[in-house]
């Protein structure tokens, strides 16, 4: 199997459902068809292609990865050398090493969790009981049909979690390791895997500003390189902070002097934190030339995260 569309499709799965993935996955395969085409393109037209799929680290560092692949004349076939390479880590170097170059080792995801929670009924709760899991998946690859054909036993653990073995109502019955399985034989299949209770996240204050011209063009500026969001385009604005701004303040951050209407609030959750964003709107005779202006129907080309987008939304209309 193709390491790259391995790699990409691996890369884009991390903190993302499939449903969500696939159509950005074909229009990059589209775009990039190989790791050349992609380390060849510029960085912001990878992050536009990326917009909306969250985690903007991981473009970045797909970028990278591409480009270092590229120089070393492409992807190395063995766990370390993975693991060395940009954005890569233990398990997706796994997944890689395992389903493109037959290297017998079990990558351990959510499904491969869970099945191996249940197969070895591991009652202690995650993410503490990681290591137990990871030992117990181990366990599974030593056998040796496993070793004998590990892209193809890879494939069939990521699909037995995904189709039988799923998080609320596991269909034991049609499950080809029924007989093996110790959370079934304890009634408790169900109720695996554990996890601890989530702590609340807190909350981060934001304003935002949409100014726009008589031409239809809009100010927009670009996030450092590095960071939550880096390198990508947003409406100016203040930080984020954990206490809300003030107009006074809110103000001090303005593009511009302008007759700013409120133009609504968003909210957008991120892993760690919450996010509440007041925005402001105005209509001037001409944009700061210090920012980036771009033709409002051109919007969909430039690389806006989704809570920018959900701003752009809240605020256009469109």
């Amino acid at each position: 199997m193709d390491p790259y569309r391995v790699w990409l499709s691996e890369i884009m799965l991390q903190q993302t459902t499939v449903t969500a993935v696939i159509p950005y996955y074909e229009r990059f395969v589209s775009r990039y068809p190989t790791v050349t085409d992609l380390a060849a393109a510029p960085l912001d037209d990878v992050l536009s292609a990326w917009a909306g799929l969250g985690y903007y680290a991981r473009a970045r560092n797909l970028h990278a990865c591409a480009r270092q692949v590229t120089e070393i004349g492409g992807f190395p076939p063995d766990l370390a050398a993975l693991r060395a390479l940009p954005g890569i880590g233990v398990y997706t170097a796994s997944a890689i090493a395992s389903i493109a170059f037959g290297v017998p080792t079990v990558p351990v995801d959510g499904n491969v969790e869970r099945v191996t929670a249940r197969l070895f009924a591991i009652e202690s709760p995650l993410p503490a009981a990681k290591p137990a899991v990871r030992a117990a998946a181990d366990r599974l690859g030593d056998d040796p049909d496993a070793r004998a054909r590990p892209s193809d036993f890879t494939q069939a653990l990521f699909d037995l979690g995904a189709t039988i073995c799923t998080p609320a109502a596991p269909g034991c019955a049609v499950c080809p390791w029924m007989d093996h399985c110790a959370a079934r034989q304890a009634g408790i299949a169900a109720s695996l895997p554990r996890k601890a209770p989530k702590k609340a996240r807190p909350v981060r204050y934001g304003v935002h500003f949409w100014l726009t011209d008589r031409q239809g063009h809009v100010l927009l500026r670009q996030r450092p390189p590095s960071g939550l969001l880096g390198g990508m385009t947003e409406l100016p604005g203040t930080p984020w902070r954990d206490s809300p701004w003030s107009p006074e303040e809110s103000m001090a951050h303005a593009p511009a002097t302008a007759n700013w209407r409120s133009a609504g609030q968003v909210r957008h959750g991120f892993t760690h934190f919450e996010l509440i964003l007041d925005l402001f709107a105005a209509t001037t005779a001409s944009l700061p030339a210090s920012g980036l202006i771009l033709p409002q129907d051109r919007l969909d080309e430039a690389a806006l995260p989704s809570v920018m987008r959900k701003c752009v939304q809240a605020v256009s209309g469109s």
